[in-house]
């Protein structure tokens, strides 16, 4: 009898729920979850496609081993036994800051613990996860502003907001299941203000459109809380009772006038005085946003400004209003609710701080654990590069392709003595591996994933892995136990049974309580109902109050030259996800969008003879790439875009790095662009 496994979705950090549908042992179709409280049903693009991936002839069947310029098929027992050897070989040698270990935000919270949990029994302070590619501006800002690093509201509360403000995020295409509720706002009468350097299909839902310059954020949104200072549209009651800071934050944006802004941002200073006005004077206001926020040398700083901007106006901790990051990925949420993160222990515990320490050293009856931040994803490849790390392993992730500056990336991985990888597919980066470990995907393994929104939801293994593939939690505690670590946990609710006792707000979220629709964190006890709202009678900091942090407009890094007069900014489109290592396996999704493209405004293809369709070459300090060339005016004159999900994008963008957060500058980059010969 065929049977129908409840499932989430293994793409975006929106957390939508399926069934997969399963007869004599194989997936065959899905069936819609109608009853779901954040998707009610609907799936985009690549949710529908997603099986496809899960009997793709590229799927790994066996562990194998390099040997000169050759991949060769081993036992498991060889390739545990040869990772073990490779990484104690390296502590033994030149200690743990030798070795590297990026978890990954495709697996499951339990999963994520216990790599994180390898990492520090072993005694590398050196993990980290994908989280410091998208959203770390949003851990570091929001837990210094608010004491919280998650989504405040959930997206069903979008219905109640009547104003919504949209910035660095084109969620009709990347979180289209989401923008249904901004749909559902609208036709209640709430206002939308849209921010972008494009013309998205999310501006099209746009009262107020705001086309400002890639990297000019900070001084569009510290024009806007001018005005609604000046203006006396903030909430004074609520500043006075919740917030300190005030009057600093106040002197900072004196002179951020929107004139002042527009010379920045190219956004004309009325259209700046009537969103904020929208956004200030609204009864409930809410703002979301994504990477176009995050990735920038001034990721954490607009993070900042954007929650600068919500307290002002009392624009938190109710109905329809709050700050929405909107995760990337499936469970970067719960990656670094679980610690995969170089600065924060499991919770959140800063890593620096004596007490943490001792908290996991009893709990995990430890001799010693590692004190202090260890190395971001992205400083570890350049220690890599530099002799610093000798071994690392990898989960579930594809530096080569998702790194800025690819090829520095390449050098890097290639300088190790030892690279191991743990993954559903050969990718860029495992190719350069010496060993590869084949996993299980999602709908092949059980255990809980953690969405934007902070649901923490269950997802039922529906059939088994192919060939040899194991689930990550296996191949870690096997791996673990030849290191001699006390990693034996027999299934993924004995993991979440361990976090219930050591992460507070996971307490309540036993596996016996996740049910359809999950919980939302924080849930600190079996009898809590889950917290949907944050915020609502303070804020979780030493006094109870939220911190005012004045930030101030610094331009982006790189600026256009003689010899690259052109901005290129990147983003997603709706057909692909991230590095592109699952969709650009997908037959229906590649038939619709098979290649790379940039955009070039129409004004700027005229000059330069290039016509729509054309093969072009896109070049920056750091290489160049080819794709074909689409003339729109969705660019302004001077900014070209193109997606991240393909191949030689980020071959083009830069190293320089946000110092709060460690993300890399994905977002601005100086280019050429010519015809190709």
């Amino acid at each position: 009898m065929p049977r129908s496994v409840p499932t989430i979705c293994p793409y975006c950090g929106a957390g939508c729920g399926f069934y997969v549908n399963v007869e004599k042992g194989r997936a065959t179709n899905i069936e819609y979850m109608a009853d779901h409280p954040a998707s009610e049903g609907a799936l985009c693009s690549k949710a529908n496609a997603s099986l496809e991936v899960l009997y793709h002839p590229d799927r790994l069947l066996h562990p194998v081993k390099r040997s000169g310029d050759q991949l060769t098929r081993i036992s498991w027992d060889e390739a545990l036994e040869a990772a073990a050897r490779g990484l104690a070989g390296t502590l033994r040698r030149f200690g743990p800051d030798a070795i590297g270990i990026l978890s990954s935000s495709k697996c499951s919270n339990e999963e994520n613990y216990l790599i994180q949990k390898l990492a520090r029994l072993l005694g590398t302070r050196n993990v980290d996860n994908c989280a410091r590619l998208c959203h770390a501006p949003s851990v570091v800002g929001l837990n210094r502003s608010l004491g919280a690093a998650g989504m405040t509201n959930p997206f069903a509360d979008l219905a109640n907001s009547r104003c919504i403000f949209v910035i660095g995020s084109n969620l009709a295409e990347n979180h289209p299941v989401m923008s249904r509720w901004i749909h559902k706002a609208r036709s209640k009468g709430a206002i939308v203000i849209v921010a972008d350097p494009r013309r998205t299909p999310t501006s099209w839902m746009a009262d107020h459109f705001l086309q400002l310059g890639p990297g000019t954020d900070v001084a569009l949104i510290n024009a806007m809380a001018s005005v609604a200072i000046e203006q006396g549209l903030i909430d004074r009651q609520f500043l006075d009772l919740w917030t300190c800071g005030y009057q600093e934050l106040k002197s900072s944006v004196k002179d951020c006038t929107p004139s002042w802004a527009e010379g920045i941002t190219g956004v004309p200073a009325e259209d700046i005085v009537s969103a904020a006005q929208a956004y200030a004077a609204s009864p409930a206001s809410s703002i979301l946003y994504s990477m176009g926020i995050t990735q920038h040398t001034t990721g954490t700083d607009n993070v900042q400004a954007l929650a600068n901007l919500a307290l002002i106006c009392g624009q938190i901790g109710r109905e329809g209003t709050g700050l929405l990051p909107l995760r990337g990925q499936n469970n970067v949420q719960g990656a670094c609710d679980m610690g995969a993160l170089a600065e924060f222990y499991p919770g959140y515990r800063r890593a620096d701080d004596p007490s943490s320490i001792e908290h996991f050293r009893q709990a995990w009856s430890a001799s010693d654990l590692p004190v202090g931040r260890g190395l971001t994803a992205t400083e570890m490849i350049d220690a890599a590069a530099d002799g610093r790390i000798r071994a690392m392993y990898i989960v579930g992730e594809d530096p080569v392709n998702s790194e800025p500056h690819g090829g520095h990336t390449i050098t890097a991985l290639e300088s190790l003595d030892l690279l191991v990888v743990q993954d559903i597919f050969m990718t860029a980066t495992a190719s350069h591996a010496d060993l590869v470990l084949p996993a299980a995907a999602w709908a092949e393994k059980e255990g809980t994933y953690t969405s934007t929104e902070r649901r923490v939801q269950w997802s039922c293994r529906a059939v088994d892995p192919p060939g040899e593939a194991r689930t990550d939690l296996q191949i870690v505690c096997s791996l673990g136990k030849r290191l001699g670590l006390p990693l034996d946990y027999p299934d993924a609710s004995a993991v979440l049974a361990e976090i219930n006792r050591l992460v507070p707000a996971y307490q309540g979220i036993t596996r016996d309580r996740l049910g359809p629709g999950g919980l939302i964190w924080p849930c600190p006890s079996v009898n809590h109902p889950g917290t949907p709202i944050l915020h609502s009678s303070g804020f979780k900091t030493a006094d109870g109050r939220a911190t005012l942090l004045p930030v101030h407009y610094r331009p982006p890094a790189e600026k256009p030259s003689e010899r690259f007069p052109f901005t290129l900014t990147t983003g997603r489109i709706a057909l692909h996800h991230n590095a592109g290592s699952m969709t650009r396996r997908s037959p229906s999704l590649m038939q619709r969008a098979p290649n790379l493209f940039v955009e070039i405004n129409p004004a700027d293809a005229a000059r330069l003879q290039i016509e729509d369709g054309d093969d072009v070459e896109v070049s920056t300090a750091r290489g160049r790439t080819r794709a074909a060339a689409r003339t729109t005016g969705r660019v302004s004159p001077g900014v070209v875009f193109m997606p991240f999900h393909f191949p030689g994008t980020n071959i083009l963008t830069p190293d320089a790095r946000d110092s709060q957060a460690g993300i890399p500058e994905f977002k601005v980059a100086a280019c050429n662009i010519s015809r190709s010969d």
